[in-house]
C-alpha cells in the first residue's frame, strides 16, 4: 500500500505519526497516546517499555507473561505471587497434590519437617522461609494481620489477646479503655455507650 501521508506508521493503529508526537522504540515508530502496555494500557517510556517481538509491555506485565515462572519469582526479593497469570492468557496447569509419606522409619529430618509448627491463623504448615514470629507463635507472613482490619503487621506493632494478633489501633479500640476521656486523640471525648 503506498504511503500517501509521507510519514512513518504507528506501530498500534497504523496511521502516520508526525514528527511532534512521534515515539520511537526499536526502530518503530508511536503517537505518544499508543505507546500503551498492550496488557494493562499504562502510558510508557524509555525505562519502563519492554518489548517482545512487536508487541510493547510494561516490565511488571511482561515479567508476567514471559519472564520466569515458580517458587521466589516476584515483584521483588523473597516476594511470593499467587497471580498465575490467567488475565495474559496463561493457562496454569495444577500439579498433583504432596503425599506425606507411610514409612515408618522415617529420617530425622523428615520427622522434624513433619512436625514442623502450623500457623494460627491458617491451621497449615510454617516453613522456614515464610515464617514470621509474634505473639509466641510462628504465622505465615500473609496471616500475618489484624484479624480485625486486616492491616499487615511487625513484631512492634502487633498486641496479642486470647491467642489472635491485632494492629494497636484495632486493639486499643476494642480492648482498651472505654468511657469519657479515652478516645482516638489527645484530650478527645468519646461517648461510649
Amino acid at each position: 500500500m503506498p504511503n500517501w501521508g509521507g510519514g512513518k506508521k504507528c506501530g498500534v493503529c497504523q496511521k502516520t505519526v508526525y514528527f511532534a508526537e512521534e515515539v520511537q522504540c526499536e526502530g518503530h515508530s508511536f503517537h505518544k497516546s499508543c505507546f500503551l502496555c498492550m496488557v494493562c494500557k499504562k502510558n510508557l517510556d524509555s525505562t519502563t517499555v519492554a518489548v517482545h517481538g512487536e508487541e510493547i509491555y510494561c516490565k511488571s506485565c511482561y515479567g508476567k507473561k514471559y519472564g520466569p515462572k515458580g517458587y521466589g519469582y516476584g515483584q521483588g526479593a523473597g516476594t511470593l505471587s499467587t497471580d498465575k497469570g490467567e488475565s495474559l492468557g496463561i493457562k496454569h496447569e495444577e500439579a498433583p497434590g504432596h503425599r506425606p509419606t507411610t514409612n515408618p522409619n522415617a529420617s530425622k529430618f523428615a520427622q522434624k519437617i513433619g512436625g514442623s509448627e502450623r500457623c494460627p491463623r491458617c491451621s497449615q504448615a510454617v516453613y522456614a522461609a515464610e515464617k514470621v514470629i509474634g505473639a509466641g507463635k510462628s504465622w505465615h507472613k500473609s496471616c500475618f494481620r489484624c484479624a480485625k482490619c486486616g492491616k499487615g503487621l511487625e513484631s512492634t506493632t502487633l498486641a496479642d489477646k486470647d491467642g489472635e494478633i491485632y494492629c494497636k489501633g484495632c486493639y486499643a479500640k476494642n480492648f482498651g479503655p472505654k468511657g469519657f476521656g479515652f478516645g482516638q486523640g489527645a484530650g478527645a471525648l468519646v461517648h461510649s455507650e
